[in-house]
Formats: structure tokens, sequence, C-alpha cells
């Protein structure tokens, strides 16, 4: 990565690290990124979908699950351990300053796989149910943009880690979709 890039990204998470701290982040960001936290909006999605539509809610939780499979798998083994970029808490330029307020975690930090999961399901469900609903546009980019947020705010990942892990869970999301529609061209 381009230096200037480097010390952008540096930047700009020392700017939400510090600059935007809080009691109120404080205290729910390390909700927002935990995975069980949304373990509810999970089983109404399955619901919802098994209710609403049936055997085309089993083929979009299916796709879901594969698209979710496939975004974790790439960027979490794939990415990461060929990329091997150090977490904000392991970096020695960052880690002297940086604000942990999870435990660090193992591993690499680029890319974020909670951004890229998380995104993979937004924009797949956007793309397969947004016609119907529109609002849901607003409020999956909502919800899967402040996971990325909150994983930066507790200093676990690096801003570039989060856009650049929302980009291709997007598209990974975007290509089951097509998928979707493929298969269940009349939804």
């Amino acid at each position: 990565m381009p230096d200037f890039i480097l010390n952008l990204d540096r930047h700009l998470f020392y700017f939400i690290n510090h600059d935007l701290s809080n009691a109120f982040f404080d205290w729910i960001m390390p909700i927002l990124r935990e995975p069980k936290t949304w373990i509810p909006l999970y089983v109404f999605i399955i619901a919802f979908c098994l209710w609403k539509y049936k055997k085309t809610g089993l083929v979009i939780i299916l796709l879901l699950i594969a698209a979710v499979g496939m975004a974790d798998f790439t960027s979490g083994v794939l990415m990461k351990h060929n990329i091997q970029r150090l977490r904000p808490c392991r970096d020695p330029l960052v880690a002297a300053t940086d604000i942990s307020r999870v435990p660090c975690g193992s591993g690499y930090s680029f890319p974020s796989t909670h951004a890229t999961d998380h995104f993979a399901i937004a924009i797949f469900l956007c793309f397969v149910l947004g016609r119907k609903w529109k609002w849901i546009w607003l409020w999956c980019v909502f919800w899967a943009g402040s996971i990325c947020f909150a994983q930066v705010y507790v200093g676990v990942h690096f801003p570039v880690d989060v856009v650049c892990g929302a980009i291709y869970g997007a598209f990974v999301g975007w290509l089951f979709s097509l998928l979707f529609k493929k298969l269940q061209p009349s939804f």
C-alpha cells in the first residue's frame, strides 16, 4: 500500500479511535461488533423469509448462507493470510496510542471479515428484497456500516480494512443476488 494511504489510514484511525471517544460509544460499539448481538436479527430474517416466501424463502436463506460462507472464507482465510497486515493493536507505530476497547484478537487485519460478512448479508438482502421494500437499503447499509465503524472505534481494524472488506462483501452479496435472480427469475 502506498505510504500516503497508510498515513491517511493511521490518521483516520486515530481520529475515530481517540477523538470520537465518548462514554456512549465506549458502551455501544463493543456490543455492535459482537456477532451474538445479532442472533435475533438473523433468526428474524430466516423466519420472515420462510414465512413470507416459503420455498423461495428457503432458496434466499441458502444463498445468503452461501454468500456469507464465501465472503468469510475468502476474506478471513485466503486474503488475510496472504496480505498479513497487522491489526492496529499490534502495529508498532499505532499500538502505543491505540485505545483497545476489546481484546486485540488473533490473526491479521486486512480485510475486516466482520465488514465483509455483514456487507455480503446487507447487499444480498437489498438486491433480493429491495424492490418490494425500498427502505431495506437504508437500514441494511446503516446496520453493516455501524458494525464497520465499531471495528475501527474499538481498535481492532484500520479504516481501509473495513472499507475494503465492505466493498468486497458488497460484491459477494451482489454476485449471490444475481445467482438468486437466475434461479428465481420470476421473484
